[in-house]
């Protein structure tokens, strides 16, 4: 699964870990995450984020 990172922070959005602080597990897809989902770090949305290797 591909990592994506926030185009505004940096923030990297990492599918093996997910983002327990907002119920997202870990194993889950970028695709899949709800689409109210923001960014942790400067609440950004989905729309705001690239892949990444």
């Amino acid at each position: 699964m591909k990592k994506y990172v926030c185009n505004l922070c940096g923030y990297i959005y990492d599918p093996a870990i997910g983002d327990k602080e907002n119920g997202v597990e870990p194993g889950t897809a970028f695709e899949d995450l709800p689409d109210d989902w923001v960014c942790p770090e400067c609440g950004a949305a989905k729309s705001d984020f690239s892949p990444t290797d």
